[in-house]
């Protein structure tokens, strides 16, 4: 079983470029545009794994608007450090530095451009 999370984004187009740009996303499949041309739905992956994601009808808020995170993902990565250098460099807010965790796991927290904790 597989759990793939989807994430609403106000703007799918601006998380594609920077989830590539700050995680290492690569895009996956085919993206679906509305009538105005925008982004609705997309796909992308890291690994084996993959995120989808969609922009919801007008009065949604994302995270950053609502002031609050609404979830946390957790990525596996194989090196820590270099991946929060990359996030960092990107633009990512950083909510923690990288640490390593009483149960034996490195991590560093960030978040994206909408919100999004990562």
């Amino acid at each position: 079983m597989a759990i793939t999370p989807y994430l609403l984004y106000e703007d799918v187009d601006g998380a594609l470029k920077f989830l590539a740009k700050a995680f290492g996303f690569k895009k996956y499949g085919a993206r679906m545009s509305g009538p105005d041309g925008k982004t609705n739905h997309a796909a992308m992956q890291l690994g084996d794994d993959l995120i989808m994601m969609g922009r919801p009808p007008s009065g949604y808020r994302n995270p950053k608007r609502l002031g609050q995170a609404t979830q946390h993902l957790y990525v596996n990565v194989e090196d820590v450090d270099k991946h929060f250098e990359r996030a960092r460099k990107a633009g990512a807010r950083i909510l923690e530095a990288p640490a390593d965790t009483a149960y034996g796991h490195r991590r560093y927290g960030a978040e994206d451009p909408e919100g999004h904790q990562w």
